[in-house]
């Protein structure tokens, strides 16, 4: 005869045990790099909008004039002034699916977009690099004013 061995309990649950140490570890780890390439897509998009801003000024010696809220997503004038020629589609949302902001000084002197950050909320600022996910990201006349730098929370 022929004795059929399985695991034990014990062995059962040191495996799971392992198991759920590694997803401790795992997760969070794997939760901080979403946020992080989220961040850098929204830096992209954000140089991105800049860039087309730039080209726009150089042919018409002005930045293009936000008339409405400032949102990319809702105050699609700014957009349809870029597209199709300085941009194909002007990206309208960060990462975390808020809309960018873009707002011009007077007369078309300068610009500005940001980004609300992770939680979506204006925070207010200094210039410099941030280290937390909520705070915001600024870029105007061609830089940012506000960038992540290290490690992020």
């Amino acid at each position: 005869m022929r004795r059929q061995r399985g695991f034990t309990l014990i062995e059962l649950l040191i495996v799971v045990a392992i198991i759920g140490i590694i997803a401790a570890i795992a997760i969070p780890n794997l939760l901080n790099a979403i946020d992080r390439s989220k961040q850098k897509r929204t830096m992209a998009d954000m140089r991105s909008v800049g860039t087309a801003v730039e080209e726009y000024a150089i042919d018409n010696n002005f930045y293009p004039i936000q008339t409405t809220d400032g949102d990319l997503d809702t105050g699609a004038q700014v957009g349809l002034l870029l597209e199709p020629h300085y941009i194909k589609l002007t990206p309208r949302k960060d990462g975390w699916n808020w809309p960018l902001h873009y707002a011009t000084v007077a007369g078309g002197a300068g610009y500005t977009v940001r980004s609300l950050g992770k939680d979506g909320t204006a925070q207010t600022y200094t210039p410099g690099p941030i280290a937390d996910f909520n705070c915001d990201i600024i870029f105007q006349q061609g830089q940012f004013i506000t960038y992540p730098q290290g490690q992020q929370k």
